[in-house]
C-alpha cells in the first residue's frame, strides 16, 4: 500500500507541474503611458531660432518626478574661488543602447527650479582650519539630500571637485581639506563616495567639461544626423581604422570672463607640429577621451584643444593696459620734462575710452588723469601688444600652441564678455558678424558721453548694463576683436560664431559635462541588467511552450520505473517465500521431530 500511495502522489505532482507548465499565463499589464518613455521630454533644437540671449527651446521643463523607480540621480559640488554650489542631476534608465549617452538632466524641485545650493565664501578659506571642511560642506550635502529619495542615496554617485580657489593652496593645505572630507562625509550621508570622488581639478579638466556640457545640451553627441546637419570627418584618436569617421560636427567654445579667457574646440584631424618643443607644450593642451559607456567603441572618442589665458580676461586686460599707461607716461614726462595726465588740466588722451569720458586711473601716488578719443581702431593698435604673439606658427596668445582650426566647416559659441560685449550695449548678440561689429563699436566710441549717458538714462541698453560697462564697452569690444580675430586668428569673414549668454534658457555649468564624463561607465551596468532578463525571459518563454512536453514525458518515465521497481521487489519478495518451502529442507524437519520423539 505505501509504494501504491508513493506512486499517485508522484503521478499527481506530475500532472500539477505540467498543467501550471503548459497552461498557458495571463497577459501581461500593459505599461502605464510614460513609463517607457524618458522622464524628460526631448528638447528640440532650431538653428534657426537661435535668439539674442540664448538658444531656442520649444518644450517647458517639468518637475522632477521623485516617485519614478527607474530615475537616478548623482551630485556633483563645485567648490570655487568665492563660494560652493551643489547641482543635483538625475537621468532615466539607460535604454540599453550602447551607442547612447546617458540622457542626463538637472534636477527640478516642485516649482521647477534647479536643485542648486551656494554656500559662500570658497572652502580655500579654511586652509588653516582644515578639520572644518566636512561642516563647511555639510549644508550643501544636507541639502540634496532632502531632495533625493532615501532609498537612493546609497547609489547616487557623489563628486566633490575644487577649482581656481584651491589650485593656487599649497600642495600640502589642498589635501588637509581634502582628506577631511573623504573621512567625514561616509559618516553623516550614504551618498555613493569614494576617496577618489573628491579632487581638485585643472583648468584643462573644467575647459574639457565645459566643452562637454555644451556640446551635450546642444545633441552633438547624438550621432544620428538627418539631412542638412552638419557632419565632420574624424580621425578618431587610438583607432586601428585607416577610413575617416562621419559624425556630427561639435561645437567650439570662447568663453571671457574678468580675469582669464578660455577656448575649447575639437580637433577631428591628425595633428602635427612645427618642432619637438611644440609637441611636448601639446601634450598638456590636447584631451583625448571616450564618453561611451565601452572602452572598444570609438563613436564617443575625442580629441579636443583646451587652453586657459589668465591675465586675457577684459577686467585683467583693462588693468595690464592701465597699468602700462602709467609706466610708459611716468617714464616719458621724467625724459621729456612733463606733467602730462598729472592734472585734470592736463588730461592723457586715450583712445580707448568713449569720447571726452574723463577718468583717473593708478594709485593715488602715481595718479593719471584720462579723457577719452573714443578711436576704436587706434584702440586696437595699441592693444595688440598685449596679446603677445609670436611669429611661431601654430600659436595663439602669449605663443601658446593653438591647433588648426578648420574654419570652412566649424563652429563657435561664445559666452560670457563674447556676450556682453556684442549685446548689452551693441544690442548685436547672436549670429557674429565682424564688419557690422566693428562698425558699432567705433560708432559708440566716437559717440560723446554726454550722449551715451543720455541713451542710458533713457533705458536704450540692456536691463543688467550699467556704468562700469558704458565707461569701458569702447575698450573690451576693441579687446574682444582683437582676441578673436588676432589672437585666435578667426577670418573677418568668419559666419559660425554665435554668441549666447543661455542654452535653452539657463546656464549650462562644467559640473554637467563632469558627471557626464565621471558616470559614462553606469549604462553597462543597466545593459547587462537588461541582456540577463531577456536571457531569462527567452528562457522562461522556451521552457514554456516546448520543454514542457519534456518535462511530462520525464514524469511519465520517472513513474514507469517506480512501477517497474515496486514490481520487481514484490517479484523478490516471493521467491524467497517459494525457496524456504522447497523439498531440501523437509528432512531436517523430520529429523528434528524424530529428535524429539514426535514420531
Amino acid at each position: 500500500m505505501i509504494y501504491r500511495l508513493n506512486i499517485v502522489i508522484a503521478i499527481s505532482r506530475c500532472a500539477i507541474l505540467y498543467r501550471k507548465r503548459c497552461v498557458p499565463s495571463r497577459p501581461a499589464r500593459f505599461r502605464e503611458k510614460y513609463e517607457s518613455r524618458f522622464f524628460f521630454r526631448n528638447i528640440v533644437f532650431n538653428n534657426s531660432l537661435l535668439s539674442k540671449r540664448h538658444l531656442a527651446r520649444v518644450t517647458d521643463v517639468d518637475a522632477t518626478d521623485t516617485s519614478n523607480p527607474n530615475l537616478n540621480y548623482g551630485l556633483v559640488v563645485d567648490c570655487g574661488s568665492s563660494g560652493s554650489r551643489v547641482f543635483v542631476y538625475c537621468w532615466p534608465r539607460h535604454n540599453g543602447n550602447p551607442h547612447e549617452l546617458l540622457d542626463i538632466r538637472q534636477m527640478r524641485d516642485q516649482h521647477r527650479k534647479p536643485v542648486v545650493m551656494k554656500i559662500k565664501p570658497g572652502i580655500s578659506e579654511l586652509a588653516k582650519t582644515p578639520e572644518k571642511a566636512s561642516d563647511y560642506i555639510y549644508p550643501l550635502l544636507s541639502f540634496a539630500a532632502q531632495h533625493i529619495p532615501k532609498n537612493k542615496h546609497q547609489e547616487t554617485p557623489l563628486y566633490i571637485l575644487c577649482t581656481a580657489g584651491m589650485r593656487i593652496l599649497p600642495e600640502s593645505q589642498q589635501e588637509a581639506l581634502l582628506e577631511d572630507l573623504r573621512t567625514d562625509i561616509p559618516v553623516n550621508f550614504n551618498f555613493l563616495f569614494s576617496d577618489s570622488h573628491v579632487e581638485v581639478i585643472s583648468g584643462k579638466q573644467e575647459g574639457v567639461y565645459a566643452w562637454i556640457g555644451i556640446n551635450f545640451v546642444l545633441g552633438r553627441f547624438n550621432h544620428v544626423h538627418n539631412d542638412g546637419e552638419a557632419v565632420v570627418e574624424v580621425n578618431v584618436p587610438g583607432s586601428d581604422q585607416q577610413e575617416a569617421q562621419v559624425r556630427k560636427r561639435t561645437a567650439g567654445v570662447l568663453d571671457m570672463g574678468g580675469v582669464s579667457t578660455q577656448i575649447a574646440y575639437e580637433v577631428p584631424k591628425t595633428v602635427s607640429f612645427a618642432s619637438p618643443q611644440q609637441e611636448e607644450v601639446a601634450k598638456n593642451l590636447l584631451a583625448e577621451f571616450n564618453l561611451g559607456c565601452d572602452a572598444h567603441r570609438t563613436e564617443h572618442v575625442y580629441r579636443v584643444y583646451v587652453s586657459t589665458f589668465l591675465g586675457f580676461g577684459g577686467n585683467a586686460a583693462r588693468q595690464r593696459y592701465e597699468e602700462s599707461v602709467i609706466k610708459n607716461t611716468a617714464t616719458r614726462n621724467k625724459l621729456l620734462g612733463q606733467r602730462n595726465g598729472e592734472t585734470a588740466d592736463s588730461p592723457l588722451l586715450d583712445p580707448c575710452l568713449p569720447a571726452d569720458l574723463q577718468d583717473e586711473i593708478g594709485p593715488s601716488t602715481q595718479k593719471l588723469y584720462l579723457r577719452g578719443t573714443g578711436d576704436f581702431d587706434q584702440c586696437r593698435q595699441i592693444l595688440q601688444p598685449f596679446l603677445n604673439r609670436t611669429n611661431e606658427t601654430l600659436t595663439s596668445l602669449s605663443g601658446v600652441y593653438q591647433p588648426a582650426i578648420e574654419y570652412g566647416n566649424s563652429q563657435f559659441y561664445g559666452f560670457s564678455e563674447f556676450y556682453y560685449c556684442t549685446e548689452d550695449v551693441l544690442r548685436m548678440g547672436g549670429d557674429y558678424n565682424a564688419s557690422k561689429y566693428a562698425q558699432a563699436a567705433k560708432s559708440y566710441c566716437s559717440t560723446q558721453w554726454q550722449t551715451l549717458r543720455e541713451r542710458f538714462d533713457s533705458g536704450l541698453y540692456a536691463s543688467h548694463a550699467d556704468l562700469h560697462r558704458l565707461k569701458y564697452q569702447c575698450f573690451k569690444s576693441a579687446w574682444m576683436y582683437e582676441v578673436l580675430h588676432s589672437g585666435f586668428s578667426f577670418p573677418a569673414n568668419y559666419k559660425n560664431l554665435k554668441t549666447a549668454l543661455l542654452v535653452y534658457d539657463k546656464e549650462v555649468q562644467w559640473t554637467l559635462g563632469a558627471i557626464l564624463y565621471r558616470t559614462r561607465f553606469l549604462p553597462l551596468r543597466d545593459i547587462q541588467q537588461e541582456s540577463l532578463k531577456a536571457v531569462h525571459s527567452h528562457w522562461r518563454h522556451s521552457f514554456s511552450f516546448v520543454n514542457n512536453h519534456y518535462l511530462f514525458l520525464a514524469c511519465f518515465f520517472i513513474v514507469l520505473l517506480s512501477i517497474m521497481l515496486y514490481l520487481l521487489r514484490l517479484r523478490r519478495i516471493h521467491r524467497r517465500t517459494a525457496q524456504s518451502c522447497t523439498p531440501s529442507s523437509v528432512p531436517w524437519l523430520e529429523e528434528g521431530l524424530e529428535q524429539d520423539g514426535w514420531v
